[in-house]
């Protein structure tokens, strides 16, 4: 099962992307977090992409096409994979259409999660996420807070705002996306495997997922 997750920053897609790798083992490749890790390691990678990341604008192709084919080749993407944030743009799913290509697989389900700006807007200010880069545990401070205010359940980290997450940060990510990356929509709306799915409960909408690609590959 290869899925790709498109919607605005803050739709859910990390959310349902967790629940489909806990209940059917498919691994769930998110760039936002591999991103992250480099700056936090101060890789090559992770510094040339900070300064983007800070101002909440889209990382270059050059740098993200870099890390994705090594990536579907890890033992761990064997029984498939969902790609969290990427591809992002035009350009990124030509490429990532050809690197698949040449690789022998195809996506099995494009899923447009649908959100409002108000809420996404709310989720995405009222989140924290554990400074710990082996965790980055996310919580909610009114859906889903740790039970010590502050402090990760899992590692007893520190949790904290990120700096992409002020209500500032999140109007130009959400413009950004609107220039650059709601487009994808366009590009994939035609393909069979497009589905377009409002993101309002995570559990009952990567159910859905899950069945309508059972569906579809029957």
């Amino acid at each position: 099962m290869r899925i790709i997750l498109l919607g605005p920053p803050g739709a859910g897609k990390g959310t349902v992307a967790e629940l489909l790798t806990v209940r059917h083992g498919i691994k769930q490749i998110s760039t936002g977090d591999i991103l992250r890790s480099e700056v936090k390691n101060g890789t090559e990678l992770g510094t040339a992409a900070e300064g983007y990341m800070r101002r909440g604008e889209l990382v270059p192709d050059s740098l993200i096409l870099k890390i994705m084919e090594n990536r579907f080749l890890e033992e761990d993407c064997r029984k498939g994979f969902i790609l969290d944030g990427f591809p992002r743009t035009i350009l990124q799913a030509q490429s990532l259409k050809t690197i698949l290509a040449g690789l022998s697989m195809k996506i099995d389900a494009v899923v447009n999660l649908e959100a409002s700006d108000d809420l996404i807007l709310r989720r995405l200010t009222s989140r924290r996420t554990c400074s710990n880069p082996g965790c980055q545990a996310i919580y909610n401070i009114y859906t889903k807070p740790p039970k010590v205010e502050g402090i990760c359940d899992r590692c007893g980290s520190p949790t904290i705002q990120r700096d992409d997450e002020t209500p500032e940060a999140i109007r130009q990510r959400l413009a950004t996306y609107q220039e650059k990356t709601a487009p994808l929509i366009d590009y994939y709306k035609n393909d069979p495997a497009f589905l377009s799915i409002p993101s309002l409960t995570p559990e009952p909408v990567a159910d859905e997922i899950a069945r309508l690609v059972s569906e579809r590959s029957r």
